[in-house]
């Protein structure tokens, strides 16, 4: 029965790569950091809680798997090698980015700042496209109904709204040392 099942498989096609090892490194390359450098510019910070390389690495990663795993390649060695260049080339950049501030600013940007002592920035609101009932939607999701009682609020790497509350001054009496 089982001799039956892998009769008419063809395994010279299923373990001998059909295109150069090296043109699907080239292409996985290519296509991993033209996708990374797209994403970084056209979606910058709106991908939600993961972040940007981690949201493409799954992606690319589905899709060559899937590639492989389908018969669009005709052996597994071509998908493996395009799931190891994409895996290579997220591994290397976040390397970079632990290893240099250059990259690492390259990579995520810096906190944008969304509100500034109780006022929103406008102007940064509309870079992110992030409108005023979203902002107040996310500072209700974090306790706060009133801007006034931001000191400041930021947009994060990874697309989160962070909030620093103003401290508030207390008028009661409050009893002094030694008296």
């Amino acid at each position: 029965m089982i001799i039956l099942m892998f009769s008419g498989v063809d395994w010279k096609t299923v373990f001998l790569p059909d295109t150069s090892l090296i043109e699907i490194i080239v292409r996985g390359s290519l296509m991993y950091l033209a996708l990374f450098t797209l994403l970084r510019v056209v979606l910058k910070r709106q991908s939600g809680t993961l972040g940007m390389t981690d949201l493409l690495l799954i992606t690319l990663l589905a899709d060559a798997s899937q590639n492989a795993m389908a018969g669009e390649y005709k052996s597994v060695p071509d998908g493996i090698v395009l799931v190891s260049t994409i895996i290579f080339w997220n591994y290397a950049l976040d390397w970079l980015a632990y290893k240099s501030r250059w990259f690492e600013r390259l990579i995520e940007p810096a906190p944008l700042p969304l509100i500034k002592n109780g006022k929103m920035l406008r102007r940064n609101m509309r870079h992110e496209l992030i409108s005023e009932a979203e902002l107040m939607s996310q500072l209700r999701q974090q306790g706060i109904d009133d801007i006034s009682k931001v000191k400041e609020s930021y947009i994060e790497s990874d697309g989160r709204i962070s909030v620093i509350e103003r401290e508030e001054k207390r008028h009661d009496n409050v009893e002094r040392k030694g008296t």
